[in-house]
């Protein structure tokens, strides 16, 4: 099933979403739809953008568009400093790459 490239999610004027075609986002969400595999760098870059962000937890948003990749990310909870947190990653290598500090164990949720 091919996921759409974007979704708006915001009331006001935003430009067409063929605008974004050159943006970065645009290119791995149309690629991931091709059925093209993430290389290492993509795959750390989706993940520091999706925990980076104030607006979804599995999403990228960008100029008024929500770009949707909860197709390729799984759920982790990391304790780290005696706290457990929820994190969404393309994998543990991309989640340790964003973490910083000692990491003490990292569990996959499988729903």
């Amino acid at each position: 099933m091919m996921t759409p490239i974007a979704t708006r999610f915001v009331d006001w004027d935003i430009p067409e979403l063929s605008t974004l075609q050159d943006s970065k986002v645009y290119q791995l969400r149309q690629q991931l739809n091709e059925g093209v595999p993430l290389c290492r760098q993509q795959k750390n870059w989706l993940t520091n953008n999706v925990n980076s962000n104030v607006y979804f937890k599995r999403s990228v948003p960008l100029m008024g568009y929500r770009f949707d990749f909860s197709d390729v990310l799984k759920r982790f909870f990391v304790k780290q400093y005696e706290h457990i947190a929820e994190y969404y990653a393309v994998d543990k290598t991309a989640l340790r790459a964003f973490l910083c500090g000692r990491v003490d164990e990292i569990i996959e949720i499988t729903d």
